[in-house]
């Protein structure tokens, strides 16, 4: 069968680069693109070498349009603005879009959506196998325990991560408010500062920690009389991350077009 051909978004940053390092090493995949904004230093250089592997041929475009014809699908760890133009991008040539990026609001929501009527979009606020089951574990005990119990949710990354809370701590959100059956819009508390007051019943709370290199450290915290149950995962290094790009790129080539997520490529759905 012939391999799988991906074009990485953001070649020159640090997610870029480690999406070139995975794809090199994974079997039935092949880089077949590579680029980055506008203006970036990493335009015309060879991707292998900015991901250190050596020259492989792929320079870095400053376009990814002509690349698309060309490809099977697009990884894409960028910015919501980029995002959304190579959801448009991805839709006209029908490949497969993999989205890591975070930090996109309600109405960006629904252009994805709307892109994914055309063809097959994953997306997740992370791509780690580890943090979809814990996903998936936040979930179900949520769903077991009552309002006894308080959810709080705390994140730390490196200090250049620009969104707060990071997309991964919002999906363990949303995880444990379906679990809860309620609307974490509306029922998630993201700030406290100064005389606040009791905590309500049934909110789930979010707390946010940045500094120095710290690539990603999640806890779910049910907090209840007495006792307290923690679920957490620490990211070591990005290529996890990548690896599960590269593995939602598999599992959604030949998928009808439709937004998936990381819950859907590992068959979390029903857990």
């Amino acid at each position: 069968m012939a391999e799988m051909r991906l074009i990485v978004a953001g070649a020159g940053g640090r997610m870029g680069r480690t999406l070139v390092k995975a794809i090199a090493g994974i079997e039935g995949v092949v880089l077949a693109g590579a680029f980055d904004a506008p203006g970036s230093a990493a335009i015309g250089r060879d991707a292998g070498e900015l991901a250190g592997l050596g020259a492989n041929g792929i320079a870095v475009a400053a376009d990814p349009a002509p690349l698309a014809s060309d490809g099977d699908a697009i990884l894409d760890f960028t910015i919501p603005a980029a995002s959304l133009a190579l959801a448009e991008i991805a839709a006209e040539a029908r490949i497969v879009h993999v989205i890591g990026t975070t930090g996109f609001a309600p109405e960006h929501e629904k252009l994805l959506a709307a892109a994914a009527r055309r063809t097959a979009i994953v997306k997740s606020g992370n791509m780690s196998l580890g943090v979809n089951l814990l996903a998936a574990l936040a979930r179900r005990v949520a769903r077991t325990l009552d309002e006894e119990f308080d959810i709080e949710i705390l994140e730390m990354h490196h200090n250049k991560k620009i969104d707060a809370p990071s997309g991964t701590a919002l999906l363990l959100g949303q995880a444990a408010a379906e679990g809860r059956g309620i609307d974490l819009a509306q029922r998630s508390v993201r700030v406290r500062d100064g005389h606040t007051g009791a905590r309500c019943a049934g909110d789930i709370g979010f707390a946010t920690l940045r500094g120095g290199t710290v690539v990603g450290e999640h806890s779910v915290i049910f907090a209840g009389p007495a006792e307290r149950i923690e679920l957490a995962h620490k990211a070591e290094d990005r290529m996890i991350f990548a690896r599960g790009a590269v593995k939602a790129a598999l599992w959604a080539k030949g998928r009808p077009p439709g937004l998936y997520s990381m819950a859907d490529v590992l068959g979390l759905g029903g857990f």
